[in-house]
């Protein structure tokens, strides 16, 4: 992978056809210097927050597994829903979900409320809803946030259900 990357990144720093090239890289560059640090610090955020897993064994995080468990353990519709509420306002990245999940889960959520979260959390954040607001209005994106909520929270006790 990182041979891959950087022959990819020398072949486009140095094309002399076409210009787009080297702009197109030295910006990937500028975005990975501003991404990266703060990836890495929403994980181990995480992490320490609320715990993880190595090796099949759970380390403990700051966070009590009780108050996760009794938050979105099982697969109530209580569970589901909050973590399909939770997702829907939460701002993370991508690339973080697993870990933040892989410690949730750790700590005691049910695999339910963990696809509820998951499915609500690419779909909305609070910047979204500001965003389809501006576009659609309020009444609609009020239907929208309200569908995503409920249709993650039915998919999570659904995969709850059966798993």
């Amino acid at each position: 992978m990182i041979v891959g990357i950087t022959s990819l990144s020398i072949i486009t720093l140095f094309d002399k056809k076409d210009e787009d090239n080297k702009e197109w890289t030295l910006s990937t560059w500028g975005f990975a210097k501003q991404i990266l640090p703060l990836l890495a610090i929403g994980v181990i955020t995480a992490g320490f927050l609320l715990g993880s897993t190595h090796d099949g064994q759970t380390i403990a995080g700051v966070i009590p597994n009780e108050w996760i468990s009794a938050l979105v353990g099982g697969n109530s519709i209580f569970s589901n829903l909050f973590a399909s509420i939770v997702g829907a306002f939460m701002y993370f990245a991508t690339l973080t979900e697993v870990p933040i999940l892989q410690g949730l889960i750790a700590s005691g959520m049910g695999k339910g409320p963990a696809l509820a979260l998951l499915l609500a959390g690419p779909s909305l954040s609070l910047p979204n809803m500001l965003v389809i607001r501006g576009v659609l209005g309020t009444q609609k994106t009020v239907v929208y946030v309200l569908l995503v909520i409920i249709m993650a929270t039915i998919s999570g006790l659904i995969y709850g259900g059966l798993f």
